[in-house]
């Protein structure tokens, strides 16, 4: 192997090691060897055969080396037919992770309907029932219920679940309104400090949240800052943008986002809040008000769109009755058109 390949291989060890919240001695052990072996690994300066690979792999559950299918890699397209049909189309993943992280804002009875029932969201659902978050698919469905515990247990948290998904970091903006001082593993293997969680640490300390990396965890403490002005985010972002969303939920004030993502994803966190009684506006802009609410307590159901591939722009929850229109919720010319597209073809 070259070097640079080798020092390729060496980050995505440490990065996985991270990930698993190890140490190099932890790992050493596990591999049988030493913790100056595995820094040499790291480095890129230690020659590595497949087995050892695949021993690294299966000690931090990760795959380095997979095996190419070895028949045909081309495919022939003839067109010129003229399509027709229906299909079912899924709901994005994105926007289901968002909710579930939502659903901890709410004292009642939250029902996701026709979620996507796919392997992050089953292990957010594994991080939620280790704290005592009581989680149900209603039957020959893809309908998810859920209901909050009196209390959270953080404390019991299932750390390898939790350390399995990046989606853990966006515990924190609903978080910080229950504890004044609390713990999360990382998240998915990024770095405290790093391009992806800087983003929302800065704009979380609006909401006096201050948090400190400790081994293997992120160590948070809430002051009593409140926001002051507009929280201009560093990155616009989706998932950012939702941990700040669900933050100014619960706060009762008025919070301005600035640079804020009109992504899909967010405009459905958006919708959902509003069905909690928070008032949102500015949805499907770059510029979101947020008037929250100290307490959120309603049982509530929500069904995220099945797609929608264009901003709107019109404010309003899918279900909600427009004034502009007989029929219920965002009719849009551009959301009509991408449905259209992505559910039918003729």
């Amino acid at each position: 192997m070259s070097d640079g390949y080798l020092l390729r291989i060496g980050t995505l060890i440490r990065d996985a090691r991270r990930h698993q919240g190890q140490t190099q001695s932890e790992l050493a052990e596990a591999l049988g060897t030493s913790q100056s072996a595995v820094a040499r690994i790291e480095q890129g300066k230690q020659n590595l055969s497949l087995d050892m690979l695949a021993r690294i792999g299966e000690a931090l559950d990760s795959e380095f080396v997979s095996l190419g299918h070895s028949g045909p890699q081309h495919l022939r397209v003839e067109g010129g037919r003229k399509l027709s049909g229906a299909i079912d189309v899924k709901t994005s993943k994105n926007a289901a992770v968002a909710l579930l992280c939502a659903a901890l804002l709410n004292r009642g009875k939250t029902t996701l309907r026709n979620l996507a029932r796919i392997e992050e969201v089953n292990r957010i659902l594994e991080v939620l029932a280790s704290i005592g978050v009581k989680t149900r698919w209603l039957p020959d469905s893809s309908d998810l219920e859920i209901v909050m515990p009196d209390k959270v247990e953080l404390t019991a948290m299932d750390e390898a679940a939790a350390r399995r998904t990046r989606t853990v970091i966006m515990f924190l903006g609903p978080l910080l309104h229950e504890f004044d001082d609390f713990q999360l593993p990382y998240a998915g293997g990024c770095d405290l400090g790093s391009r992806t969680i800087e983003p929302h640490l800065s704009a979380l300390r609006h909401f006096g949240l201050h948090v400190e990396a400790t081994q293997g965890f992120y160590h948070a403490t809430v002051g009593e800052d409140t926001p002051t002005r507009a929280i201009v985010l560093t990155e616009r972002g989706d998932t950012v943008t939702e941990n700040v969303l669900m933050a100014a939920a619960r706060w009762e004030g008025e919070t301005v986002i600035r640079n804020a993502s009109s992504n899909y994803m967010v405009q459905d966190l958006c919708f959902f809040l509003q069905r909690l009684g928070v008032e949102v506006d500015g949805i499907g802009t770059t510029t979101l008000t947020v008037r929250g609410k100290a307490e959120i307590d309603v049982d509530v159901e929500y069904s995220p769109p099945r797609t929608r591939s264009r901003p709107c722009r019109c404010s309003r929850p899918p279900s909600s009755p427009s004034p502009r229109s007989p029929s219920a919720g965002c009719r849009s010319s551009s959301w009509r058109s991408s449905w259209r597209r992505s559910s039918r073809w003729e």
